[in-house]
């Protein structure tokens, strides 16, 4: 049964990963402090991943499924 459960967390990680093909992150630098002068810049880091990567894991995700049914 673990088996089973770890292909469909598999599977809905891949059908995720096929809709949202990445994020954005924001994170916040001090670039100067000169006493009460502070003065911050935000940069933004972009993770993307190509599709085909979930629909590896979707597909890993149905054999993995499909095979534990077959042998119990």
């Amino acid at each position: 049964m673990q088996k089973r459960s770890l292909g469909f967390v598999i599977g809905i990680i891949g059908i995720i990963m096929i809709l949202y093909t990445g994020f954005t992150y924001v994170t916040t630098q001090r670039m100067v402090d000169l006493g009460p002068i502070k003065i911050n810049a935000e940069k933004s880091h972009p993770v993307q991943w190509s599709p085909v990567a979930g629909l590896v894991l979707l597909v890993g995700g149905i054999v993995i499924v499909f095979s534990d049914k077959e042998r119990s």
